[in-house]
């Protein structure tokens, strides 16, 4: 089922970009982090569809308790007057960064054993 990673992926690019969706700014930087939150479960689940772990109830709830708690989180950070922002985006863009690694560990490993067996 690594369909539907892939198609909330698509669907988030759809909305920014083709109906050229704004915001208030001062909202800016919570939707922000609420997609970066997003993007770690879309790669999350397109790594666990790779591996053949995934789930739907997994990766939908996952997607939006994600999304709402780090918004929630970056919102709290601001009324409290810590910058829990930067904290969430180092956090979650490390495993943006660790998923998209081993997804492409996994294809480069599909395509070499592809090549030798060819040979």
């Amino acid at each position: 089922m690594l369909l539907l990673p892939v198609l909330a992926l698509v669907i988030g690019f759809f909305v920014v970009f083709v109906t050229k969706w704004t915001i208030p700014p001062q909202y800016a930087s919570y939707l922000a982090l609420a997609a970066l939150a997003g993007l770690d479960s879309v790669f999350g689940g397109i790594r666990a569809g790779l591996e053949g772990k995934f789930h739907t109830d997994v990766f939908l709830s996952g997607f939006v308790v994600n999304t709402l708690l780090a918004a929630s989180l970056a919102w709290l950070g601001d009324q409290i007057g810590v910058d829990l922002l930067l904290a969430a985006v180092v956090a979650l863009g490390g495993r943006v960064f660790l998923n998209l690694s081993l997804i492409r560990r996994y294809w480069l490993t599909q395509a070499s054993v592809s090549r030798r067996r060819d040979a």
